[in-house]
């Protein structure tokens, strides 16, 4: 049953060497950070049913607007009782704005005061998305969290392009809170605003600052992992943090890899989202403690060894390295399902363990421990 968010949806419960651990508050439920947030980009997250999520102990997952609108259309999802219902998912729901899809997919984009005018990317179809529009699309949908409707710059770009985006993606801003504002409270969600800025510091501050001013229930750090190098990615959230109110959420959008999870909530970030644990899943590579294993690999075809030694998952539990092999080299189904099982409970296990460190004030310790023995490209096999 809905019950009506509190003024305060964050309550942070432990901080630990940067690290928090936090509550946030949904219509559907609590959300336990750090969290890592599954993607479900088309009502689906790749290869998973909705109870073997649930399984992994995912907490909340993702939408995207721009999809969904795009195919099948939010008011057929509407009618047929909300995303919630149409894919089976009671526990909360994120989406994102689609900001970032229109103007990463779309074709001959005009981009005005207004919105973006674009063709999608499925058959040429003109549309239109501004920010009311975005919030309309995520209210049909029914999201717990939703995200104002931003420009996401390229990479590179000059500071004065990154300047005039910024700029209008604030303008966007205020609308949609403004929207927001003019909806029953009752049925209101999160609505979080999205800092951009490209990879200038004073256009970070800038950003976090205005979205700060005009009120969110929570704070993403957008426009990052677009091509930039890792260290001016951190640098764009190092620039966006200390502006951002300690008593809301924040959200590092499209991130990451594990060590990179990992020094982002030594930053102050609290969840996250990221499609390479169900894509890397669909090309045999799974993920370690000590880095990815690609179980196409020869050494693999008689291991009868689990994933990783310790794992509780599903896939380790039951099924043999040479097993995974064997249906991945063969193309069956069930090789990337379980292989995606592994690396969803992997990433949100990560989360979990940064949680309880942050909580113990243990988390300085575990993170050296961590980003030393992992290897960026790929475990010892």
């Amino acid at each position: 049953m809905r019950t009506k968010i509190p003024m305060k949806a964050f309550t942070m419960i432990a901080e630990d060497s940067g690290a928090r651990a936090g509550i946030l508050k949904t219509r559907r439920g609590e959300i336990r950070t750090p969290v890592f947030m599954p993607v479900g980009t088309q009502a689906t997250v790749k290869a998973m049913t909705p109870d073997e999520l649930r399984s992994v102990d995912a907490q909340v997952i993702l939408g995207n607007t721009y999809h969904l609108h795009v195919r099948p259309g939010e008011k057929l999802i509407a009618r047929l009782g909300g995303l919630h219902k149409f894919m089976s998912w009671d526990r909360p729901i994120l989406t994102d704005s689609g900001g970032f899809q229109v103007f990463s997919l779309a074709r001959l984009r005009k981009i005005t005061e207004e919105g973006v005018h674009f063709q999608n990317h499925l058959d040429g179809t003109p549309t239109f998305i501004g920010p009311e529009t975005s919030m309309e699309i995520q209210r049909d949908l029914g999201s717990d969290i939703v995200m104002a409707f931003d420009e996401c710059p390229p990479h590179p770009c000059t500071h004065d392009a990154a300047s005039k985006s910024l700029d209008l993606t604030l303008r966007w801003a205020r609308r949609c809170k403004d929207w927001w504002e003019s909806q029953p409270a009752e049925s209101r969600p999160l609505v979080f605003g999205i800092t951009q800025g490209s990879g200038y510091a004073d256009l970070r501050e800038k950003s976090a600052r205005a979205l700060v001013d005009i009120g969110f229930d929570g704070y993403a750090i957008g426009g990052v992992s677009v091509g930039e190098p890792e260290e001016e990615m951190f640098r764009a959230i190092e620039s966006a943090v200390p502006f951002l109110p300690g008593d809301h959420a924040r959200y590092a959008m499209g991130l990451g890899t594990p060590p990179q999870i990992i020094e982002m909530i030594a930053r102050g970030v609290d969840m996250f989202d990221c499609v390479l644990p169900t894509r890397l899943a669909r090309n045999g590579t799974a993920f370690t403690g000590l880095g990815t294993i690609n179980l196409k690999n020869a050494p693999f075809a008689e291991d009868p060894g689990p994933i990783e030694d310790g794992c509780d998952c599903h896939t380790c539990q039951n099924f043999s390295r040479a097993y995974l092999r064997h249906l991945v080299k063969a193309e069956e189904i069930l090789g990337l399902r379980l292989i995606t099982m592994h690396n969803l409970h992997f990433y949100l296990n990560l989360a979990a363990r940064a949680r309880m460190h942050t909580v113990a004030g243990t988390f300085q310790e575990f993170r050296r421990e961590f980003v030393a023995n992992y290897v960026p490209n790929g475990a010892k096999e």
